[in-house]
């Protein structure tokens, strides 16, 4: 049941890693949460009974943000259920960890990871915006990766690094054309975590030591989702068109000598 006043959040990709901590987060804050999936159903599931648990509505909603059909039909389940959607966390994007060259890519996987990346966030956004606007108020995150904005290439990742430095144009754009309509717009950009490092907190991060990373700790979930759930808060609406890194100090391109190497 959607109380009156609580904020709907959809984040795209969030039955596990990141998008989950960054669920987990605004629904402490007190967002209705719509996860979203692409195969982690249990999963997905799962996680909507553990918000439900912190006292505010949540569904689980399947479907691939790089199908346009799919984009459709999520926002108006979404929609059926929740009621509008105030806040629109585009977390989800194919990531191909192979390394090859732009040369070795199908048209398939090329179209594949631009419209996951970019296009099928640019269709997403425009559906909500209307929802958005109607209220006076919404919040649109878009996720970069780490010197986006300075549009440097990036060997063996043209399409995906293409996508999302368009992004970034994009998310300057937009911001600048929906504030008058209560609308904030920012792209966060993640550091390089991985694997287990996406669902631990700061606390147990601390307890370890990254030798890669200028701050000597890797990055986890939650600091992605703090900064996430603070730029969703009524008080955050003159930060918009920003693109931040929350990196702790690494280049994911051009990465510094590790601390050992350093101090030596």
């Amino acid at each position: 049941m959607v109380q009156q006043g609580q904020k709907t959040a959809l984040i795209t990709g969030s039955a596990k890693g990141l998008g989950k901590m960054t669920a987990i987060m605004l629904a402490k804050q007190g967002c209705n949460i719509v996860v979203n999936y692409v195969k982690s159903e249990a999963e997905a599931l799962a996680l909507v009974e553990d918000i439900k648990q912190l006292g505010v509505a949540s569904m689980a909603v399947q479907g691939d943000i790089s199908r346009r059909e799919d984009i459709v039909r999520i926002v108006d389940e979404v929609h059926s259920e929740l009621g509008d959607i105030d806040i629109l966390i585009n977390n989800a994007g194919p990531f191909v960890r192979e390394r090859k060259t732009f040369a070795d890519y199908d048209f398939d996987q090329i179209e594949y990871i631009t419209r996951g990346n970019m296009l099928g966030v640019m269709e997403l956004d425009s559906l909500v915006i209307p929802m958005m606007r109607k209220k006076k108020w919404g919040r649109i995150i878009h996720f970069g990766f780490g010197k986006a904005s300075e549009a440097r290439g990036w060997m063996h990742r043209a399409a995906y690094a293409a996508a999302k430095v368009g992004l970034v144009s994009f998310t300057k754009t937009l911001a600048e054309e929906e504030a008058s309509s209560g609308i904030t717009v920012n792209m966060i950009c993640p550091g390089d975590i991985r694997g287990e490092h996406k669902e631990r907190t700061i606390n147990e991060a601390r307890t370890e030591v990254d030798l890669e990373t200028p701050i000597g700790r890797p990055g986890t979930g939650e600091d992605v989702a703090r900064v996430i759930a603070f730029l969703c808060q009524t008080d955050s609406d003159f930060i918009t068109g920003n693109i931040m890194d929350i990196s702790g100090g690494l280049d994911p391109i051009q990465t510094l000598p590790s601390l050992k190497q350093r101090k030596e």
